[in-house]
């Protein structure tokens, strides 16, 4: 399998989200179980880093490097 780039996988968890927003919980009647597809919250904090890591590997992520010579 390959590696899949930051990019590739925010639209991934995108995707995810929308299927999200246009499912519904399935429950499955007589029985306490209940069948979830995956939970926003935990997509949408993926997407938020996965947009931060996509923004500091193209050069637009905010970095401190105050008192290192060389560094940027």
């Amino acid at each position: 399998m390959a590696i899949k780039t930051t990019l590739e996988q925010i639209e991934e968890v995108q995707e995810a989200i929308t299927e999200v927003m246009t499912s519904q919980e399935l429950e499955q009647p007589g029985n306490s179980g209940r069948v979830v597809r995956a939970r926003l919250s935990a997509l949408t904090k993926r997407e938020n880093m996965l947009l931060e890591r996509y923004h500091r590997e193209r050069g637009r992520g905010l970095t401190v490097n105050i008192g290192i010579p060389g560094r940027r």
